[in-house]
């Protein structure tokens, strides 16, 4: 590749770069004189200065692109797929710590398909021998070459990853008679289902999804509540992987037809963690989801979670009364369990039982008394409801009431002088009640004992380090916000390296609580319609869950876009109601 720049050694840029002094540059060319070796390798061996440092001289010297920067990374898979279409030995490239992929997709159309451009990442990249095989190897059938600088960690990182799956494709084309047991626990597919754990644990996923397909399974990590790819593998591959999955869960590896749950408990990435495992059948075979909890999590406090000051004072005052139900409401995966453990570690106070009953124990909280379900073994959560009131609780929390005896119970113990807190399934805070008549609970009994409703979503942080001030037009949020929104500060993230380009980076919460006062009661009791709840809600200057976003979009926590994102649609909602 032609130079740019009129060509000057490695030493002269670092010197002109700054990176290192004249002194250290003429020490380090002495050693190499005594012992060889590169240049850059030795200063950074020497502490005179960074890896990534060198890296940028190199491209400057070389005129090659750097990874990550310049260049784009490819998926871990793609570069696989190259190595084997290229009419060089993989194993060759591989003892060379060289990998390969193709900068382009493959035209259909194209009339002479081999003609693309091949990315080359080597730590040997200014070894003649190497470059002189590649270049008459690929050059000589058509592709374009181009070289690519990068760490070696992540060579290293490549190299591993290509060995990996050479070792898992050898394994597949002889399997022969291998049960699935057999094949659960064979080295490369305990080590690929280990790294895509690991690698869900090192980007902060929730969840991890397995797709099988007709000739590919997908592996994707939901980060920040959107899911992304991670890689695409062989279906071949994906009987022994969900294998392995359902031997270390506790399930029957042999059932295929029916849905099943299971749970692991192991270390990853230094953390100690639960994994929460379901599996359902489908097309091509079973998706797999892995929900990761990690058992040791930071102290939990109602302040940690977002929440207005207006709406965590009224949390505090409805945490306090002495009986009562407070509900919380929102989707699977809107924190709902967190607001609930955040509530319980503020009553912690060694004057009062705690009790909770939860399908499962998502993490421990000091001062309670955590009981699992499971409806397995037909111990539900109304049995055990029946169970912990004979145990003298004080305050008693329901993982989620699921049918009208559950509910029925919640509201005797709420009755009878408990505090109980649990969660529902509504898309706000005021269907809770018709929720609860929905199920079969008299309206008269569903407004006695209720304290509160409150309904919340999660919604992804503007990165920090790239969100630019913005403007949008009032028009856009003034007839939503109303008055709750005064001086203005919007964000637009643009995307970087640290937040993978996406803009955000981490979660908040947005919430709508609603004390039950007579008024509210009263409508529920005549069994009001919805739509009078809200219209009753509005006029009383209550935030529903667009407004209380809109606030935290204008002090630049989050965007607009993300808000409407995530509360738009029930909000659309309340707006068709009261209309």
């Amino acid at each position: 590749m032609a130079v740019s720049q009129p060509w000057k050694p490695l030493g002269a840029w670092l010197v002109e770069l700054g990176a290192v002094s004249q002194k250290e540059l003429n020490q380090a060319l002495e050693v190499q004189k005594q012992i060889g070796g590169l240049l850059g390798t030795l200063l950074v061996r020497s502490g005179a200065t960074s890896e990534d440092v060198v890296l940028q001289a190199l491209s400057a010297q070389w005129a090659y692109p750097l990874l990550g920067k310049q260049q784009p990374a490819p998926d871990d898979f793609q570069v696989y797929e190259t190595l084997r279409e290229l009419p060089v030995s993989m194993e060759w490239m591989l003892e060379q710590d060289t990998v390969a992929w193709f900068e382009e997709a493959l035209s259909e159309s194209a009339d002479q398909p081999e003609q693309r451009t091949v990315c080359i990442l080597s730590s040997s990249f200014q070894n003649d021998e190497i470059r002189e095989v590649l270049e008459t190897s690929l050059e000589s059938r058509g592709f374009r070459l181009k070289w690519v600088l990068a760490s070696t960690y992540e060579i290293e990182r490549l190299v591993g990853f290509v060995r990996q799956e050479l070792a898992v494709t050898r394994l597949f084309s002889d399997t022969g008679s291998q049960s699935l047991l057999e094949l659960a626990e064979e080295a490369p597919v305990v080590e690929l289902v280990n790294n895509v754990l690991a690698k869900a644990v090192e980007a902060g996923a929730s969840d991890v999804h397995i797709e099988p397909g007709e000739e590919f399974f997908i592996i994707r990590y939901r980060v920040d509540g959107v899911l992304h790819s991670q890689m695409t593998q062989s279906a071949s591959r994906f009987p022994a992987v969900a294998s392995r999955i359902k031997l270390i869960s506790g399930m029957d590896i042999a059932e295929s037809r029916l849905p099943q749950d299971g749970r692991i408990s192991t270390r990853l990435g230094g953390q100690e963690m639960d994994i929460r495992v379901s599996t359902a059948p489908c097309s091509f075979g079973e998706s797999v989801v892995m929900r990761l909890l990690p058992k040791n999590r930071e102290s939990l406090s109602l302040e940690s979670l977002g929440m207005e000051p207006d709406h965590l004072k009224l949390m505090r005052s409805v945490l306090g009364f002495s009986n009562g139900i407070v509900l919380v409401t929102g989707p699977t995966g809107s924190g709902k369990s967190t607001t609930l453990y955040s509530g319980l570690s503020e009553l912690v106070d060694g004057r009062q039982k705690l009790i909770t009953v939860e399908d499962p124990v998502e993490f421990q909280v000091r001062g309670v008394t955590q009981i699992q379900a499971n409806g397995d073994i037909g111990y539900t959560f109304a049995r055990a409801l029946r169970a912990i009131l004979r145990q003298d609780p004080d305050i008693i929390m329901i993982g989620e009431i699921r049918d009208l005896e559950t509910a029925e119970i919640a509201i005797q113990s709420a009755l009878t002088g408990h505090l109980v807190l649990s969660t529902l399934h509504t898309n706000d805070a005021l269907s809770a009640f018709t929720r609860l008549v929905d199920m079969g609970v008299e309206p008269y009994l569903v407004a006695a004992p209720v304290k509160a409703v409150q309904a919340q979503r999660l919604v992804r942080r503007a990165c920090p380090n790239c969100s630019e001030p913005a403007s949008p037009p009032e028009s856009l949020w003034k007839p939503l916000a109303g008055d709750w929104i005064k001086n203005p500060a919007f964000v637009e993230p643009k995307g970087c390296e640290r937040c993978h380009g996406t803009g955000y980076r981490g979660r908040l919460g947005i919430y709508e609580i609603i004390p039950a006062t007579e008024e509210l009661q009263t409508l529920v009791a005549d069994n009001a319609d919805i739509s009078d709840l809200r219209l009753w809600a509005a006029r009383h200057g209550h935030r529903n869950l667009l407004q209380d976003g809109l606030i935290k979009a204008a002090r630049g926590e989050t965007t607009i876009e993300e808000v409407m994102r995530v509360a738009g649609t029930s909000v659309a909602e309340d707006e068709a109601s009261e209309a």
